[in-house]
């Protein structure tokens, strides 16, 4: 779901809260790759309870890192990884110093990662925003509309 308002009071845009769902194709595409070897081993091989646990371990991982959701609203800056957003971090709008849109590398790769400026929190692509907090610790989260991203939160 993306949600921006059009306009506000003074027909400027792009005011109110922000939130922007990124999909993983690349975990989305891995899984389902997973899925056909297993249903082919199966016919093959017959069932198995490796092929059932591993069918399992597939779908929770689709769970927890196919979508990557980032909020600005309530005073917060925050992010939820997959459907059932079992992992969410959040920091507050005050604490936040500065917003740097950047480009990743591509060895910094997908998921959770620490890098060398700090802990990425990536589902798919390279641009990121680069967020400073007053505490002078950086992290950066990823995402397919930095420009958006950065505007909603130096606004907010």
């Amino acid at each position: 779901m993306d949600r921006e308002k059009e306009e506000d009071s003074h027909g400027r845009r792009g005011a109110g809260p922000y939130e922007h769902t990124q999909r993983g194709y690349l975990v989305i595409g891995a899984v389902l790759a997973v899925f056909v070897i297993i249903a082919a081993s199966t016919i093959v091989f017959g069932p198995g309870l490796v092929p059932v646990i591993v069918g399992g371990l597939m779908v929770f991982l689709l769970a927890l890192f196919s979508t990557l959701t980032v909020r600005v609203d309530g005073g917060y800056l925050s992010l939820a990884f997959g459907p059932i957003r079992l992992f969410r971090k959040s920091w507050p709008l005050f604490d936040i110093t500065s917003v740097v849109i950047v480009r990743n590398p591509w060895y910094y790769g997908w998921g959770i990662r620490w890098t060398p400026h700090g802990p990425l929190y990536n589902i798919s692509g390279y641009d990121a925003v680069e967020v400073i907090l007053s505490s002078g610790k950086k992290f950066r989260i990823g995402t397919d509309e930095p420009e958006a991203l950065k505007r909603a939160i130096e606004r907010a």
